[in-house]
């Protein structure tokens, strides 16, 4: 499977934190399909300096860049609005 890492940040709009806490629990029932599945490597929240929640970063993997994008274009991060500038590149995981 290739391994991918992904920078999303979200909004900065008054809105965007109250968008975040309403998509979040939809969020993370995909996620847990995602880790059940063997696509979810690590993932989490990115916080400010006041420890609010800014963005996420994750760490997963997949079969092919169509099924990355298939989940990606569906998780309420996305259809939610939650996510406004995000990056995804291609991982490899040192074997140490």
């Amino acid at each position: 499977m290739q391994q991918y890492v992904i920078y999303a940040y979200d909004g900065t709009d008054a809105q965007a934190l109250e968008r975040r806490m309403a998509a979040r629990p939809h969020h993370l029932v995909v996620v847990k399909q995602l880790k059940a599945n063997g696509n979810f490597i690590i993932g989490g929240a990115i916080l400010n300096e006041a420890g609010n929640m800014i963005g996420s970063t994750m760490l997963v993997q997949f079969d092919t860049e169509d099924a990355l994008y298939n989940w990606y274009n569906n998780d309420p991060y996305v259809t939610m609005k939650v996510w406004e500038k995000v990056e995804i590149k291609p991982f490899k995981i040192a074997e140490v």
